[in-house]
């Protein structure tokens, strides 16, 4: 990693993509509650963690004292196919954690007031997050207004994959987070993944993310333009 800049982590393939991200997030709730007493982990959906999720229950004997946040949600039911505190629920066996989710059911705007409100200043200690072929990350998507957006919760319209209404935790709030990690596999990321490890893009914003903080986890073919 060099000064200011994401350090990249290659993996020889997905489930080695995988277990790396399970095993940061793993080590950076140790670490919080052996110094506060709790530790705060925010998720993202999508069909990449779903593994990750999976390897990373077991690598905690215990979850009390974790806080489980999103880092956004479509507007959509709990128990809606779409929904991310669905894939996490059925994935990730956190047993005695706390999960905060997002009601995506109300409407982005409604929705983003009651995440705010609830997350009040909880400082995360990890953020799991996901890029999509364009570069987005989180629900925070190129040209999006809801990427300059203030604040720390931010309701999303007008997405262009479906569903187009959606809630995010803002790039400020993703920013604050003691270690983001960032996974990415696949051929279809790499075009992308390239800008983002090349520099700050503002047409990219996974690219935006606090590089001191970030740590990129890409298999062979998401690495295959670098």
């Amino acid at each position: 990693m060099t000064p200011g800049g994401p350090l990249l982590t290659p993996t020889a393939d997905e489930r080695e993509a995988a277990e790396r991200a399970a095993a940061v997030l793993a080590t950076a709730v140790d670490a919080s509650r052996a110094v506060h007493g709790r530790a705060h982990l925010a998720l993202s959906g999508g069909s990449t963690p779903r593994l990750a999720y999976q390897l990373l229950g077991p690598k905690l004997p215990a979850w009390d004292d974790v806080h489980i946040w999103f880092a956004d949600e479509r507007c959509v039911g709990p128990d809606d196919p779409e929904s991310n505190a669905r894939l996490v629920r059925e994935t990730l066996e956190a047993p005695g954690a706390t999960v905060h989710r997002i009601q995506g059911e109300l409407g982005p705007d409604a929705a983003a007031r009651a995440y705010a409100e609830e997350l009040g200043d909880a400082v995360f200690d990890a953020i799991l997050l996901g890029m999509g072929p364009d570069g987005h990350t989180a629900s925070l998507f190129p040209y999006n207004p809801a990427l300059d957006a203030d604040g720390t919760v931010v309701g999303v319209r007008d997405a262009p994959k479906p569903p187009p209404e959606r809630v995010s935790l803002s790039l400020e709030a993703l920013n604050s987070a003691h270690r983001l990690v960032l996974l990415v596999t696949g051929t279809e990321k790499a075009p992308m993944l390239a800008r983002v490890i090349a520099g700050v893009d503002p047409e990219v914003p996974a690219s935006l993310l606090e590089r001191d903080r970030l740590e990129i986890i890409a298999d062979r073919a998401a690495l295959a333009d670098g």
